[in-house]
């Protein structure tokens, strides 16, 4: 068992803070320099580890949100960075973009820093593979155009119920 002064640690790409390279990391540095380097957002429009605090079922949970990518002030995509398949990730993924702020964000991604699985928040339908799937600047400034409408106290509250489910599994989180 590693101990955290055993772990190496890197410069995230996004902040510039020391993080610990465990789990996923290398995998969410891809997918930030991608992001960047090739779509084109500027780091400014990547938020890490964003803090997701709610109730579900009567119990609170608090836990983070990898990425979440935003067009000015309205946040437009979730991804979560993972380490094996992607596929086990996908309710998670979305269920976190369903639940994540006032009304669902319209995107969540999948990663493992090579390719991507893409989907529709709204549709929970899988819209795209590879990291080119993933929404440019422009596409996400058209996504942000069209809000949409929160989630009624049913959904939200099974949304919560799944992502809570997903995320306990989670190990070095």
């Amino acid at each position: 068992m590693a101990f955290l002064t055993d772990l190496e640690f890197m410069k995230d790409f996004i902040t510039g803070n020391r993080v610990p390279i465990v789990g996923a990391e290398l995998n969410r540095q891809q997918v930030e320099q991608y992001l960047v380097e090739v779509l084109g957002y500027e780091k400014s429009a990547v938020e890490v580890d964003r803090t997701l605090a709610f109730t579900a079922a009567g119990d609170p949970w608090t836990s983070k949100l990898d990425l979440v990518v935003s067009v000015g002030e309205t946040p437009i995509m979730v991804i979560k960075c993972a380490a094996g398949s992607l596929g086990s990730r996908e309710k998670e993924a979305v269920s976190a973009a369903r639940i994540a702020f006032d009304a669902p964000v319209p995107v969540a991604v999948v990663s493992d820093g090579s390719t991507a699985l893409v989907f529709d928040t709204l549709t929970r339908k899988q819209i795209g593979e590879g990291l080119n799937a993933i929404p440019t600047p422009a596409r996400a400034t058209e996504l942000a155009a069209t809000p949409a409408e929160p989630l009624d106290a049913k959904n939200m509250d099974r949304a919560r119920i799944v992502f809570r489910s997903y995320d306990s599994m989670n190990v070095n989180k």
